[in-house]
């Protein structure tokens, strides 16, 4: 096992001079030196960053008042003030999914530093700054990650209140004048991975656990924006709550967001608005919605939701499907007849036009449309008669 001094000489530190590294961040050292153990690297890395701050005027009061940010209740803003101030230059913060999260000095163009967690990217340092602070910024950018992570996890732990009060909204053991919401209408959104998991158990398990990343990063946005909502997930489905103004803007500004802070497709359906103790009805929604969304990275709204979705899908139509094939497969034709009422169904027009259509003559059709009516024992007519074809041949189709 090599030493912590080989380690660093492994990562670029020279003692003639600057170092020639080929990393940028702690993950990156650990990525260079894979059979090695990566917290005795990310130890070596980080020596080797804190060396390269002696150039920098006070490097230790500079560490000092970096570790002293982080530990601020609002790590985000008081890192972005103390790097402005330092540097004279400019610093801002954003989140995975893009929001400004915190900024300070005059906004400029600078180098950006991706903050990566794991595998997980959890938002992004700007920094402008003089070329002489140069070899600050990859610290400042550890501790920006740090800063994310903080407020990460104060976000958590106000969520996990926030998810027992949705988990309780969804079972009916309260209404949504519960904490935070208020009196006012109200959303419900559902989101899903577009592809499907493994059957293993550790599969089922990364998936939860994205889901839940998934869950608090749509929080954290309606957070940005001074929104209170709550979060869950549930049924392999993460869940938000939130009371609302514009539906529409704020159901497909939510989907880009969630697009934005993981690599993954997303689909997003949205309840309608509602009010009150209706939770579970704007739940029932939004699965409906979800369950609409064809795209893989579709958003649907309840209220633009094709109408026969829900018909179709609860398997009311079911019987009246099996009636009809079934009467008209007394035909033994192939199935023309029922490619020729389909057909039908959709024409506007002329039989003779069909007819064309279909590339048959106009006794043929009329023909085969006759036995159809003989089994089906009704004339097409009846409105009713065309009703029960258009729902049994037709609306699977539009639904899906």
């Amino acid at each position: 096992m090599p030493t912590l001094a080989e380690l660093e000489q492994q990562l670029g530190l020279s003692p003639s001079g600057p170092p020639e590294r080929g990393w940028a961040s702690l993950d990156e050292a650990a990525a260079l030196l894979p059979a090695c153990p990566s917290e005795q690297v990310r130890l070596a890395a980080l020596t080797v960053l804190a060396r390269h701050l002696v150039g920098v005027p006070g490097s230790a009061s500079v560490l000092t008042a970096l570790r002293e940010a982080v530990s601020h209740p609002q790590p985000e803003r008081e890192l972005t003030r103390l790097l402005s101030r330092l540097t004279g230059g400019f610093a801002a913060i954003h989140a995975s999914w893009g929001d400004l999260v915190a900024s300070s000095g005059e906004p400029r163009a600078g180098q950006v530093y991706k903050l990566t967690y794991g595998t997980r990217q959890v938002g992004t340092l700007t920094v402008a700054a003089g070329p002489e602070w140069a070899p600050l910024l990859p610290v400042a950018a550890e501790y920006a990650l740090l800063a994310r992570l903080q407020s990460a996890a104060a976000g958590a732990a106000r969520r996990r209140v926030g998810e027992r009060a949705l988990d309780a909204l969804l079972s009916g053991q309260d209404d949504v004048g519960g904490p935070g919401l208020g009196p006012g209408p109200f959303a419900l959104a559902l989101a899903r991975f577009s592809r499907s998991v493994a059957g293993t158990p550790a599969a089922h398990a990364a998936r939860e656990q994205a889901l839940d990343v998934l869950a608090s990063a749509g929080e954290g946005y309606f957070m940005e924006r001074g929104v209170t909502a709550f979060s869950t997930v549930r049924a392999g489905r993460a869940v938000w709550l939130w009371p609302t103004r514009n539906l529409g803007r704020e159901g497909r500004a939510l989907h880009a967001a969630l697009l934005a802070s993981t690599a993954q497709d997303v689909r997003l359906g949205v309840s309608g608005r509602h009010s009150g103790a209706e939770v579970r009805s704007a739940y029932e929604e939004a699965a409906q919605a979800l369950a609409g969304t064809r795209e893989a990275r579709g958003c649907t709204m309840f209220q633009e939701l094709d109408p026969l979705h829900a018909l179709v899908t609860g398997g009311a139509l079911d019987t009246l499907q099996a009636q009809v094939r079934a009467r008209l497969a007394t035909l033994d034709d192939a199935e023309r007849t029922e490619a020729t009422l389909r057909a039908y169904l959709g024409h506007r027009g002329p039989l003779a036009e069909l007819a064309a259509g279909l590339n048959v003559h106009v006794n043929t059709l009329r023909y085969r449309l006759r036995r159809a009516e003989e089994v089906l024992g009704g004339r097409l007519s009846d409105p009713q008669l065309l009703a029960r074809l258009y729902l049994a041949l037709e609306a699977q189709e539009l639904a899906t």
